[in-house]
């Protein structure tokens, strides 16, 4: 009888876990290892420019870098930060390896369905680049042309038309072209390098954040932004589903920040305006 009560127990735990969403974190579970390590795990990137990017001592800074150093602050740890890929990130496979995502992800409802978005820290417009020689004055010019795009990346979906957004009070994208053929990069920069070599040699297009793209410009490449912009969204920090105390530790860290103008000060510092709000 003892082994069939077991055997029944152990059936019931396999169908339990079966119907548990992959990826999805248990309540509690990434909170309680945060502050038993005493370390938060932070998935960031080294070329993300103003967002997270390594100074010349090799150290990293940056806007998204200040934020989650003042949650670890806030929770009595330390950050610890981790360098994965984009399209690695943004899939929810996480298997443990980081507690939180920087990089200002735009909440879509692909990505809501294995990620949670607990604190928004930026609004910012998705633009179209092309070569400072393109005769291209408008997106809707890029009809049938060729756009590159970071893997994974909200960017991505617009040149796919696939973008779905998850934010409160989001507008419907309307799409301005569509692509005749989308390259996907690891990073922007790449993409930029490729566009930078002449108007359609590898690209006519970079689709990407204006922040980005006005930070190239500045440091001497030969591209130009279009008007008007792709569409405008949030930048949100990502968390894996399912542990509701975490998701609120940082809400609350970003929420405060918000409002002692902590958050405006740290947009005005890296970026020289407040995008700290909607626009």
């Amino acid at each position: 009888m003892n082994k069939l009560i077991t055997l029944f127990a152990t059936a019931a735990s396999l169908i339990v876990a079966s119907v548990v969403p992959f990826g999805q974190a248990h309540a509690g579970e990434v909170l309680d290892k945060v502050l038993q390590s005493k370390t938060l795990t932070v998935a960031v990137g080294t070329d993300w420019g103003a967002i997270s990017h390594l100074d010349k001592n090799h150290e990293l800074v940056g806007y998204d870098v200040d934020i989650v150093k003042q949650i670890a602050k806030s929770l009595g740890v330390e950050p610890k930060f981790v360098t994965p890929s984009w399209d690695v990130i943004t899939s929810g496979m996480w298997e443990g390896r980081w507690d939180i995502a920087m990089g200002q992800m735009v909440p879509t409802e692909a990505r809501a369905k294995v990620l949670n978005f607990p604190a928004v820290n930026i609004w910012v417009p998705s633009v179209a680049v092309v070569h400072k020689d393109s005769k291209a004055t408008q997106p809707s010019d890029l009809e049938g042309k060729v756009v590159g795009v970071t893997g994974g990346s909200s960017d991505a979906d617009y040149a796919n038309h696939s973008l779905t957004p998850a934010w409160t009070n989001a507008k419907p994208i309307q799409y301005q072209f569509k692509a005749g053929q989308v390259k996907t990069y690891g990073t922007a920069n790449i993409a930029y390098d490729d566009l930078r070599l002449g108007d359609g040699v590898r690209l006519d297009a970079v689709l990407t954040d204006a922040l980005s793209a006005q930070e190239v410009i500045k440091a001497g490449y030969p591209l130009k932004i279009l008007k008007p912009a792709l569409y405008s969204g949030p930048g949100a920090i990502a968390i894996l589903r399912g542990d509701k105390e975490f998701s609120e530790k940082i809400a609350a860290v970003v929420n405060e920040m918000k409002d002692d103008g902590t958050l405006s000060e740290l947009s005005k510092k890296w970026y020289g305006a407040d995008y700290s709000k909607e626009q």
